[in-house]
């Protein structure tokens, strides 16, 4: 990693930043990592996914046949015997909350699932860092990749879809080389915003690239991540003997039954500052990145898949070097994993020679998989392992490996610096310096990343004791779209100021107010102390008010925070009070998305066409036609005069109804200049009922599209061949 662009100065004179930046100038090149967000099997949140990787669950489904037709599969298919019928499932992973980002039902159908999850969990991640996730004043760079997908595949060999949305819109909202712009986009980041494609090390190679961006000042805030979601359905796999799946649907890293992975779906975004701003902004850090590093095998391998020892070695050196710091420093490292008999004893072998430059390290390093729990995901393995490691950090506690008997004799473990964690165990902080961590990811191609993560610099304490402030009330401002996203909203509030861990009242308050979009429904809630704020959250929760009256007497500044809360609910923006000395943004519930399902297009079989999960009138081809025949009726009752809270009889023509032909020459050029529609005036000339009318506009629509579409078969006979590569893999 390079020197930063800025604040390195800053960093050495500040006192308060909670490490000696004298003793310690490397750190000025450190990154912090102050939000994150995922879905990953078995967790659609992050409390669930350490909960599951603490408690060593394996979160790899077996699905039933009946499941596997219900979704679509071949019925001879499950009956092979080298079908393995398992997979890292995520749930829900056709649904989206389109209304929130300004997706109409006909685009929110056409937008590829991976582009769904990406923008909700890079909102979530946002809100996480403390940030309002449609006002961050910071530069921020957008750096995310993803997986090829069943629905793009499917979506861009459509040509109905084509004719209905127009070629060029299905590819914007389908191929993956748009994730980056979307969040860009939809969230108003004006930073680099880059789709990092690098097969299996996608997301490890975003997060290198985006630290990059951020030492060489390209921009101050970073999201990087990854997303893969090859098909929303529930779908097994074919084993092949000598491949890279296993053989009875289960991820053992390092195991003797080690047989191969097992592919798996899931989504993460980490946000990312300097650790001088970040500290200096008072940002909720979770983990310090100190190094990453970059390589390519090159020609120094096998084959193109096979993967390589000497540039693996190289990328974990590289980084520990870029952080200053012997790779025997660490004490965990989280590995690829993927178990295979190929893959497992390279990246030992590679991390082995690493780990022991310099001298070995005094104690055994542990080393895991999360593999192991979810399955391989693909573009989005390697922030998988990046987040779960910054959890191991934060919790000072190391995950398991599941799935694990006996270690590979073949690996020769004993002879390594290292030892298998196959069990929960407290993560002590070492006799010297925090605790630290390695996270490898390879890509098939190549491309080896490795980051150095090390504990969050504990927060400055005050040198003299405080004297006991008064009861202070504070005011906690809710929104949301909708009133039953508002409710749960405020029954997760309730638990978090519940908790154990639990952020003080004035934190909170201070988070609420700016890192919060205001949305249109709106509540607020008074009170002095956590315990009483969660009363009152869990009376809004139930449907019942916050009594807000019943204020603790010794609090103060009553009068002027209802004020403000009256102001609030009234919409707006609030001009809220300066933040109490020491407040900081801390990490909250985040937003509650609504999301319903949007289905997924599916690849055809043959015989077959490419269809959608949804119900054919409500894919995204007939959705896009009905909301036309819909805008077209609007202005056929707009030209006539007709009142729309009363719709004309079925029977009602175009002439009964009024028209003329003046007035059809007035709606040539209205749907000529309004929905580029052609259509001859002679159309308004026939006895036609107005919605008659309307579908024949349509239609015309329709065909002049499709007519495009076949101008440009030529080139989707080319992406057949790609479909074709794809059935057949």
């Amino acid at each position: 990693m390079t020197e930063p662009a800025r604040k390195d100065d800053e960093l050495a004179l500040d006192p308060d930043l909670g490490f000696d930046a004298d003793a310690d100038a490397d750190s000025a090149i450190a990154i912090a990592v102050v939000g994150m967000s995922g879905r990953f099997p078995g967790a659609p949140d992050l409390h669930t996914y350490w909960a599951n990787l603490r408690d060593g669950v394996c979160s790899l489904t077996d699905f039933t046949e009946a499941e596997l037709l219900a979704d679509g599969a071949d019925p001879e298919e499950p009956r092979r015997p080298e079908y393995v019928p398992a997979k890292g499932y995520l749930a829900g992973a056709d649904r989206f909350d389109a209304d929130l980002f300004g997706f109409n039902r006909t685009e929110a159908a056409a937008l590829d699932p991976q582009h769904r999850l990406l923008l909700e969990t890079a909102w979530a991640a946002l809100e996480d860092a403390g940030q309002d996730p449609l006002a961050v004043t910071a530069r921020t760079g957008v750096y995310v990749g993803g997986s090829l997908t069943e629905h793009m595949l499917a979506a861009q060999t459509d040509r109905a879809l084509a004719a209905s949305l127009g070629a060029m819109q299905v590819r914007i909202l389908t191929d993956r080389e748009f994730l980056a712009p979307w969040i860009s986009y939809r969230l108003g980041l004006e930073g680099p915003s880059l789709t990092v494609q690098s097969a299996c090390s996608t997301s490890l190679t975003a997060v290198h690239l985006a630290a990059q961006a951020l030492l060489l000042g390209e921009c101050d805030t970073a999201l990087a991540g990854g997303v893969s979601v090859d098909t929303v359905r529930r779908q097994g796999y074919v084993h092949h003997a000598g491949g890279i799946f296993s053989p009875d649907g289960r991820c053992r890293p390092f195991d003797e039954r080690a047989g191969g992975t097992v592919p798996g779906s899931g989504v993460g975004v980490v946000v990312l500052r300097r650790l001088s701003d970040a500290l200096a902004d008072g940002d909720p850090v979770r983990a310090v990145l100190r190094g990453s590093a970059l390589t390519n095998d090159g020609a120094t391998k096998v084959g193109f898949t096979a993967p390589g020892v000497e540039q693996q070695t190289a990328a974990i050196v590289e980084a520990w070097s870029a952080a200053g710091l012997a790779p025997s420093a660490a004490q965990y490292v989280e590995t690829h994993g993927t178990a295979t008999e190929l893959g497992d004893r390279i990246e030992l072998a590679a991390a082995t020679a690493a780990f022991t430059t310099g001298g070995a390290p005094d104690i055994p390093i542990g080393i895991g998989s999360v593999k192991s729990n979810i399955g391989h995901l693909d573009a989005a393995a390697g922030v998988a392992s990046f987040i779960k490691a910054v959890l191991m950090l934060e919790h000072a506690t190391l995950a398991p490996t599941v799935n694990l008997t006996t270690p590979h004799p073949e690996l020769a473990l004993d002879t390594t610096p290292f030892r298998v964690v196959d069990r929960t165990a407290p993560w002590p902080r070492p006799a010297e310096g925090p605790r630290r961590a390695g996270v490898s990811s390879l890509g098939i191609g190549g491309t080896n990343v490795h980051v150095v993560l090390e504990q969050a610099p504990d927060r400055p304490t005050p040198t003299a004791p405080q004297a006991p402030r008064p009861a202070t009330a504070e005011l906690l401002p809710l929104s949301a779209r909708t009133e039953e996203a508002l409710t749960t909203l405020a029954a997760r509030l309730a638990t978090a100021l519940r908790a154990p861990d639990a952020p003080s009242l004035t934190d909170t308050a201070h988070t609420l107010r700016t890192a919060r979009t205001p949305l249109d429904v709106r509540v607020y809630v008074l009170a002095a102390h956590p315990e009483q704020a969660a009363d009152r959250l869990t009376a809004l929760a139930e449907g019942r008010p916050a009594d807000n009256r019943e204020e603790d007497p010794e609090a103060d500044g009553l009068r002027e925070l209802r004020e403000l809360g009256e102001l609030w609910l009234k919409g707006g923006s609030v001009p809220w009070p300066e933040p109490a000395p020491g407040a900081r943004r801390v990490s909250l519930p985040t937003y509650p998305f609504e999301p319903r399902s949007f289905g997924a297009l599916t690849l055809p079989r043959p015989g077959t066409t490419a269809r959608a999960d949804t119900p054919e009138d409500t894919g995204p081809a007939a959705s896009a036609r009905n909301d036309l025949t819909r805008a077209v009726s609007a202005l056929l009752a707009e030209a006539l005069g007709l009142d729309d809270k009363t719709p004309p009889a079925p029977e009602t023509t175009y002439f009964s109804a009024g028209g003329d032909s003046l007035t059809a020459v007035h709606l040539v050029g209205r749907l000529r200049d309004d929905f580029g529609i052609d259509v001859p005036i002679t159309l308004f000339l026939e006895e036609l009922t107005l919605q008659e009318l309307a579908a024949r506009v349509v239609e015309s629509k329709e065909a002049e599209e499709a007519d495009e579409a076949d101008e440009g078969a030529g080139a989707e006979d080319s992406l057949g061949a790609l479909l074709a590569e794809f059935e057949a893999e």
